[in-house]
């Protein structure tokens, strides 16, 4: 029998990162009754097995009644391997021009096998040497540390400050980076609602990390899953790549937040003009399709035309399509906050953030908690969370929990947080669990 040793093999395999998400997993499968504040996964009770046949059948007669192919060109538009930089992008940039106020050429899009390949792909491309380095707001959602792993790229973090983002902080450690011999390639967050905090950038931060992005000639990887989830939609600012005039922003989506995660569809906007012996060639994006190209080869074609069906049937807009899905995630962030309010407002140790939007809440407990401690939680309590120390490099331990409640109704949250309140409740009165 071949025996194979972890040290023999990319030490990425070994690294707490790529196996936090195993261990939610893991922890979710042994313990099936616990109420999960995990998973940051959309709402299921709207699924129906009849739409996908319903968007597929509205994509193939778009091909042949609006794009022009003939019934057996549409066919094997559909089953036969694709275009690499995909087969809807034309629907993305009118979604994106519709609901994100960007106006991008469709060629410039790169359609993905969900937004973790676009990472991927993205910091493959900008990884040209061992001295390249991705910065990235801390903490930091562990697809895009994992990703970087995987490439032998370090991760430099860049403190959140107040607003989401410490500006003089960004500046400092990219001279510090340049001092030592790195070089900062882009810096990598989440500007609406961001796994795991839920925190967002208001207008005038985000203006000026594009002029200070410009300075320092850094790029920035917008990364934009839960941006229409806000819950008052009149204050939701424009995205950084909406107000990208120079091209300094990559910008990362997805449809697993909007359209349906079993499809495993994302894209990647990059239209940075790349230059070869100082003569055009091309873009980013012809760039970002050449390594896919030698990794997945392409996006699924079926998957596509069941996205591009969904877009189809409410005008491109996802803001339409997921009408009744930002009702529902409005509503359980409210009951979610109101829950808290009722069960740790009289007790002092025990807060929480506010966020405006999105899928997550973070919860401040007055004692520290680890692997071990999610497990008790689950065991013990039967409610299962998201340990803050996996967004943050090298930490074994914090004092701060996540709470998605995006998958989950009234009773299930309410339940949820009883279960939580035990959990905390025991956990503070256990020696040497305070702090």
């Amino acid at each position: 029998m071949a025996e194979l040793s972890l040290a023999q093999l990319h030490p990425s395999l070994d690294d707490p990162v790529l196996l936090s998400m195993n261990l939610l997993n893991d922890i979710a499968s042994d313990h099936p009754q616990a109420v999960s504040f995990a998973a940051g996964r959309p709402y299921e009770e709207f699924f129906r097995v009849e739409q996908l046949h319903g968007y597929l059948d509205t994509f193939v007669t778009h091909l042949t009644e609006v794009v022009g192919l003939t019934d057996e060109e549409a066919r094997r538009t559909v089953f036969q391997y694709g275009r690499t930089k995909g087969i809807i992008h034309d629907l993305v940039a009118r979604y994106l021009e519709i609901d994100e106020g960007i106006t991008v050429d469709p060629d410039a899009v790169v359609v993905t096998v969900g937004s973790q390949e676009a990472m991927f792909l993205t910091l493959r491309s900008l990884r040209a040497s061992p001295q390249d380095v991705v910065l990235a707001v801390a903490p930091t959602y562990f697809g895009l540390t994992g990703a970087a792993r995987l490439l032998d790229m370090p991760v430099l973090d860049v403190g959140d400050g107040d607003g989401g983002l410490d500006l003089a902080d960004l500046g400092r450690q990219v001279a510090t980076a340049r001092a030592g011999g790195q070089r900062p390639r882009a810096l990598y967050l989440v500007p609406d609602f961001s796994n795991p905090t839920g925190t967002s950038l208001d207008l005038a931060t985000r203006i000026a990390l594009l002029d200070l992005a410009a300075d320092l000639d850094l790029l920035i990887i917008e990364d934009n899953p839960y941006g229409l989830f806000q819950a008052d939609p009149a204050t939701r600012p424009p995205t950084l790549k909406a107000l990208d005039t120079r091209h300094q922003v990559v910008h990362v989506g997805s449809f697993a937040k909007t359209g349906l995660p079993g499809a495993r569809v994302g894209f990647v906007v990059a239209d940075q003009p790349v230059t070869r012996d100082g003569r055009p060639a091309g873009t980013l994006a012809d760039q970002l399709s050449l390594i896919k190209s030698n990794v997945t080869l392409n996006t699924s074609p079926v998957a596509q035309a069941v996205i591009g069906g969904k877009l189809l049937r409410h005008g491109c807009s996802m803001v339409a399509a997921n009408k009744r899905e930002i009702e529902v995630y409005r509503a359980n962030l409210r009951h979610v906050l109101t829950g808290l309010t009722a069960r740790f407002a009289a007790t002092g140790p025990v807060t929480w953030n506010t966020p405006a939007g999105g899928f997550f809440v973070v919860l401040t407990v007055p004692f520290a908690v680890d692997d071990r401690s999610l497990r008790r939680s689950a065991r013990d309590h039967g409610v299962i969370w998201t340990p803050m120390h996996h967004f943050h490099t090298g930490m074994a331990s914090s004092h701060q929990i996540r709470l998605s409640f995006s998958l989950l109704d009234d009773a299930s949250i309410d339940e949820g947080l009883d279960r939580l309140t035990a959990f905390v409740t025991a956990e503070a009165k256990t020696p040497g669990h305070s702090a």
